[in-house]
Formats: structure tokens, C-alpha cells, sequence
């Protein structure tokens, strides 16, 4: 009951502010302006992280974690948060981006937040021991990417980040851990608010300042309620968070087989492709959230697996992603080895 008073009194606040900072927008310039590699065709309000984070630091301070833990969470959200915004403003090169993720994924580490070990099905665990340290940071700024790069259409990066925290928080109550249950409800709540006026037709974008926090936070959950429960642990949130994963993994294939930098921003995202199929952009979005909502199932039908379960969940989960890659052509439209493999089989037979 209290998370669900958490939910609403963030909803409520994030519904509040989300008008103010559209007015407020305008006044300290931090609009986003339509350019060739953007969808949107007039300036739209960038503000929409300042938002998120306002309303979950109130809701915060009313939920008052004891947990030493909401620490990290709070001074990297607030630190990532104040990166994008400088991003968003002064379009920072790529590299400075990355090292300032870097550094402040770093205190995670400083307050004891490791990602020590994962257990693999039939008892197989893999301990990273000193490489514990840069697997974490790795962790963190590989989520915090993935959100950032999926944010290209009206509400799509905060309603699938909205489907992640609702699975997380949904295996966390099996878990019975209350913080990060609690922490999954405030969230939960700001982004219910904000994405009223993110989306299609969006009065205002996450920005970079809001993608990121998303991320870090997101990456951190995720961090501190898998880390150390039996079974594929490492993959829950991998799974939990399939969307923006396979766009960041395929964007970086993609780049790297057309000898350009992977850092290097293009238009050949799923959503960018889900457009040129002939999708609309509400389409697009609520087809993205679709799948997402598919996976963040399997995830928990993986969590309440046995051993042989999880293979054969895994596998079939491979399949879907390959399935996803070579029917959008996200890495481009000669890459099908799947599907000519069955048209193969089918002349045969």
C-alpha cells in the first residue's frame, strides 16, 4: 500500500512540474531543434529529466530509505543528470560523455556496489574477482548507453524504461526486498507523470539529461537486485532491458561494418526502421513497448525457471532477437542468414 501511495504522490508531483519546465524551457534555451537526423519538426523542451528528478528526490524523502545503498543512487543520478543537461545545451564530444559516465558509475564502486560473480544454470559460477571492479562500471554505463540510444520517438525511451522498473520492481516483491521496491515506485511514479506530455505529440523530451539518469539508476536496480540470486543472474536484466540492448549491440555492429566510429549517432535505430517499414510513430512506440513487454516476461518466466527451463527460454529468446535484427534490417538488409537459411529449406522440401 505504501508503494502504491509512493506511485501516486510522484505521479502527481512530475504532473505538476512537467508543465512548468515546457515554460520554463524556452526562457534558458534548452529546446531541442529539428535537424536531419532527428524525427521531430519544431523545438521541443528538453527539460523532461530535470522532472524525473525532482519528483524522485520528494518522493525520497517521503519513502526515507534507511538503506545505505540509496546514496550511489541519488549522487549519480543527480551528477549524470547534470551531465546530460551540460550535453544537452553544449553538445559535449562523445568521448567526455563516456568519461564522465565512467567517473561517476565509479561511485557505485566506492560504496561497496560490486558485480562480484554470476551463476550460470547446472551450478557453473564465474567469479570476476579484480576485474570486478570494471565489469561494474562496464555494467552501468553499457544500461545507461542503451537507454540513451533508444530515446529517438515521442515517450519510447521512458515507457520502456517505465516496463524495466515495473519488472524489476515486480521481481524484487518475489524477492521481498522493500528497497528497491521502493525505489522502483518512485520512479515508476515520475515517469507515469512525465510521460503524459512525452508522448506522440511530446510538449517535451527526456534530453540527454533525462535518458541517462534513466539509465544510470536503472542500471544500478538492476546491479543491486541481481547480482546475487541463483540461476543466469547476469541475464535477468540483460533480458528485463532486450530493447535498447539490441539497438546499442546492432548500432555498434552496424557502425563498425561500414568502417564508421561506433559512437558516431545514425538513423538506422529499430524505431528508425519500424518507420521506414511504414509503421506510424504511435505504431512504432506501442510496437516497441510490445516487444519489450514480451521479453520483460520471459524474464520473470526465466526467473521462476529450473536449469533445463532457462536453456530452452534463453534459446528461444535468441531466436526472437535474430528474428527482430533480420526482419528490420538493422544491421542492413543483406544481413539474413535466418531467414535464407529457411527459404533454403523450404524450396528443398
Amino acid at each position: 500500500m505504501f508503494t502504491l501511495k509512493l506511485i501516486f504522490i510522484t505521479a502527481v508531483i512530475s504532473l505538476i512540474i512537467t508543465p512548468l519546465m515546457i515554460k520554463v524551457s524556452p526562457l534558458i534555451g534548452a529546446l531541442d531543434k529539428p535537424n536531419k537526423r532527428k524525427v521531430h519538426t519544431v523545438p521541443v523542451s528538453m527539460l523532461g529529466g530535470v522532472v524525473l528528478l525532482i519528483s524522485f528526490l520528494v518522493g525520497l524523502v517521503i519513502g526515507h530509505p534507511l538503506e545505505r545503498e540509496y546514496l550511489p543512487i541519488v549522487i549519480g543520478a543527480i551528477l549524470i543528470n547534470f551531465l546530460g543537461l551540460i550535453d544537452d545545451l553544449y553538445d559535449l564530444k562523445p568521448i567526455v560523455k563516456l568519461i564522465g559516465q565512467i567517473a561517476i558509475s565509479s561511485i557505485v564502486v566506492y560504496y561497496d556496489i560490486t558485480l562480484d560473480l554470476i551463476t550460470l544454470p547446472f551450478g557453473i559460477i564465474i567469479e570476476f574477482g579484480i576485474f570486478s571492479v570494471p565489469m561494474t562500471i562496464l555494467w552501468i554505463v553499457a544500461v545507461t548507453n542503451a537507454i540513451n540510444l533508444i530515446d529517438g520517438l515521442d515517450g519510447l525511451a521512458a515507457g520502456v524504461s517505465l516496463i524495466a522498473l515495473c519488472t524489476i520492481g515486480f521481481i524484487s516483491i518475489l524477492q521481498q526486498n522493500i528497497f528497491i521496491m521502493m525505489i522502483c515506485s518512485v520512479l515508476i511514479g515520475s515517469i507515469l507523470g512525465f510521460i503524459r506530455y512525452n508522448f506522440y505529440p511530446a510538449k517535451i523530451f527526456l534530453g540527454d539529461n533525462g535518458a541517462l539518469m534513466l539509465g544510470y539508476i536503472i542500471g544500478v536496480l538492476s546491479l543491486l537486485g541481481f547480482k546475487n540470486i541463483t540461476l543466469i543472474s547476469l541475464f535477468f536484466p540483460i533480458i528485463i532491458l532486450a530493447v535498447p540492448f539490441i539497438d546499442m549491440l546492432v548500432a555498434m555492429i552496424r557502425r563498425y561494418r561500414q568502417g564508421k566510429p561506433i559512437m558516431q549517432a545514425d538513423k538506422s535505430h529499430l524505431h528508425h526502421k519500424l518507420l521506414e517499414l511504414g509503421y506510424t510513430h504511435p505504431q512504432t512506440v506501442i510496437l516497441i513497448y510490445s516487444i519489450a513487454i514480451l521479453f520483460s516476461i520471459a524474464s520473470i518466466i526465466l526467473y521462476l525457471s529450473t536449469s533445463w527451463g532457462a536453456v530452452l527460454i534463453g534459446f528461444m529468446i535468441l531466436i526472437t532477437i535474430e528474428m527482430i535484427v533480420e526482419l528490420t534490417g538493422l544491421i542492413d538488409e543483406s544481413y539474413r542468414p535466418l531467414l535464407k537459411s529457411y527459404a533454403k529449406i523450404f524450396k528443398k522440401s
